[in-house]
């Protein structure tokens, strides 16, 4: 993938920062254990709730059970966001991902995943691909998504605030 261009926004800035590069925000997004992933009920309501992602191939890739709240919203509305940083007030870089998620059932992806999500997270989290899915713990089914980032925005605060967008 050829490397985006960076666009700070000026407006949500300091005057003298720079946007932050995309090595930065992609680092951010490989080594962050905790995401946030946003989507939309049928209703238009919104649904907001923490799991874990692996970065690879230049996508965002989680796990849902096939009756939670996030798996059936996606049904309906594909449009998710999914984000990631720090608490801290005075440092970090927050990471907003926007995209579409798309459901992942090849099984050599789905190995592949499962082989990054032990390498990231540790043996807790071996999943068994089976049937175009994970399992886990002896039966739980999980679906795996995939989100490539239509637009990713990071918000850094070490040093001078700056807000960086990038567009794909």
């Amino acid at each position: 993938m050829k490397e985006p261009e960076a666009e700070l926004q000026q407006e949500y800035s300091d005057p003298n920062a720079t946007p932050a590069p995309w090595s930065e925000a992609r680092e951010q997004l490989e080594k962050a254990e905790i995401f946030w992933l946003s989507t939309v009920r049928p209703d238009g309501r919104p649904h907001v709730t923490p799991l874990i992602a692996v970065w690879l191939d230049n996508a965002l890739y989680f796990t849902t059970g096939e009756n939670e709240v996030k798996a059936r919203n996606l049904e309906n509305n594909k449009q998710c966001i999914l984000t990631t940083g720090c608490n801290d007030l005075h440092e970090g870089l927050d990471v907003v991902v926007e995209g579409k998620a798309a459901r992942v059932s090849d099984e050599g992806m789905l190995k592949r995943l499962a082989d990054a999500w032990v390498a990231k997270y540790g043996e807790d989290w071996r999943f068994e691909v089976r049937d175009g899915a994970f399992e886990h713990n002896g039966g739980n089914r999980a679906l795996v998504f995939a989100v490539a980032p239509r637009k990713v925005f990071a918000y850094g605060r070490t040093g001078m605030y700056s807000a960086t967008r990038w567009r794909f």
